[in-house]
């Protein structure tokens, strides 16, 4: 069976983990660690015909992890799986070297046929708990998808996407160099405040209505204004008293 890189999957989890103080401790106590043996023998099964068989391995997987992971389903070397209750990976889906998956992530498919539906994950992908990647399309290397964003489009590789449907964050342009490690996939320290731009628009726009106030008003002519006429004055020729 395909466990020869069982050491690497170890090493992985005690590399972004600090919780972890032990590969005993992995070994014996952490979940997305376990769902990868039971994919593994579920895959070696599936792909040599004993597709029954390969599903039971599988659910067994499922009840002992609370990790679904299709045993058709094609995943690289050194996938991390955090906490990983509620993870469900179709069987379909391709999954690069080195991605981290947190709890809660669907990679599913939104179509019936028996083909391509699920998404593809380039190397280096991290997908932030909660969130969804539905639809047979890349995720390219490198690229981060925020908590709780659902995922429906490609995406470049070294771009950041987050909401609903996910969008790339301050309109991103792809990473020009390999991405750090980054925790559920979310920028935390410099991520935007709605509210604060917000504030902050309004703001620039007073700004320049302020300076066109003070524009129009330079251009506008002052009207004189007339001259007072005294009380005891003498009336005009013709005039009367």
């Amino acid at each position: 069976m395909a466990f020869k890189n069982l050491r690497d999957e170890i090493d992985t989890v005690l590399k972004h983990d600090p919780a972890a103080r032990s590969g005993l401790e992995v070994v014996l106590c952490y979940p997305g660690f376990h769902a990868i043996l039971f994919y593994r023998a579920a895959h070696w099964l599936w792909e040599r015909g004993w597709l029954v068989l390969g599903r039971f391995v599988s659910h067994l997987g499922r009840l002992a992890t609370g990790i679904e992971i299709h045993p058709g389903a094609r995943i690289g070397r050194r996938l991390f799986i955090d906490h990983g209750m509620g993870v469900v990976i179709g069987e379909t889906t391709e999954i690069g070297d080195d991605v981290t998956l947190y709890q809660g992530v669907t990679l599913g498919g939104t179509s019936l046929h028996r083909g391509k539906r699920h998404p593809t994950l380039g190397d280096g992908v991290i997908v932030g708990a909660g969130a969804k990647v539905l639809g047979s399309f890349t995720v390219g290397n490198g690229a981060r998808v925020g908590a709780n964003a659902v995922v429906l489009s490609e995406v470049p590789p070294g771009v950041s996407v987050v909401g609903i449907p996910a969008k790339p964050l301050g309109g991103e342009k792809p990473a020009q160099k390999p991405a750090e490690f980054l925790p559920y996939g979310t920028p935390c320290d410099d991520l935007p405040d709605p509210v604060a731009r917000a504030i902050a628009s309004l703001a620039e726009e007073v700004k320049t209505l302020r300076a066109r106030l003070d524009e129009v008003e330079g251009q506008a002519v002052v009207p004189r204004k007339p001259t007072p006429v005294p009380l005891d004055a003498e009336p005009a020729a013709g005039g009367h008293r």
